[in-house]
């Protein structure tokens, strides 16, 4: 049999591109992204860098406003705010969940060893950036529900944009994240649901915390 191939439109291929760029944080908050320049970026017509950039902004990785170019959403402190409480509600009832049937989800404990193995080679705080998502995002599809998988997914973009800042802006210890994250494992496989909700508040709050005082103090 032979191996199925799928065409990918050129339109696709600029929105994927742009896609990857956004969530590795190549794009500082607030750049702004003029069909022209999109069109001379990737030398294609202005109608097709147009579709490609309202395929973006439909997944929330840019915002465009009537008569203004699309840009990188800057994320305010009630943004920040907004965005960890949503997580928490939703990951919390996660945790509970899977302490309670004792399911420690490999590719959680995949994450979190990537996440080890990025600290010991040196790598950048950027670089956890996406084990830290899998790492949650494993624990959210490990409850075998599709609508709470796509509850989460649909805050996935703001999600990794608030980790791009606080990763980007060192606020947070890498082995801090490897250790709490470590510690939530740990809290599911003693079926303890008080206690892994607990570590996962403390876990998000400081993220949410140090984030939120940065924005509202301009830095």
């Amino acid at each position: 049999m032979r191996p199925r191939v799928t065409a990918v439109s050129i339109t696709e291929a600029i929105a994927d591109d742009l896609r990857n760029r956004l969530l590795e944080g190549e794009f500082s908050p607030g750049a702004v992204f003029p069909e022209t320049t999109v069109a001379e970026m990737y030398d294609v017509a202005r109608p097709t860098a147009r579709v490609a950039i309202e395929r973006v902004v439909s997944e929330g990785l840019l915002e465009r406003h009537p008569h203004r170019p699309a840009r990188v959403p800057a994320l305010g402190v009630e943004d920040v705010r907004d965005i960890y409480r949503s997580r928490i509600f939703v990951e919390s009832e996660v945790l509970r969940s899977l302490a309670r049937e004792g399911t420690v989800p490999a590719e959680a404990e995949r994450a979190n060893a990537d996440i080890a193995a990025t600290i010991a080679k040196g790598g950048s705080p950027l670089e956890i950036v996406e084990p830290d998502m899998r790492f949650h995002t494993s624990l959210v599809d490990a409850v075998g529900s599709a609508r709470m998988s796509k509850i989460y997914e649909s805050l996935a973009n703001e999600v990794r944009a608030c980790m791009l800042q606080v990763q980007g802006r060192n606020l947070l210890v890498s082995e801090h994240i490897h250790a709490e994250h470590a510690l939530i494992l740990q809290r599911i496989a003693e079926n303890d649901p008080d206690g892994v909700a607990a570590v996962l508040d403390d876990h998000l709050t400081r993220a949410r915390d140090r984030l939120s005082a940065v924005l509202a103090g301009g830095d």
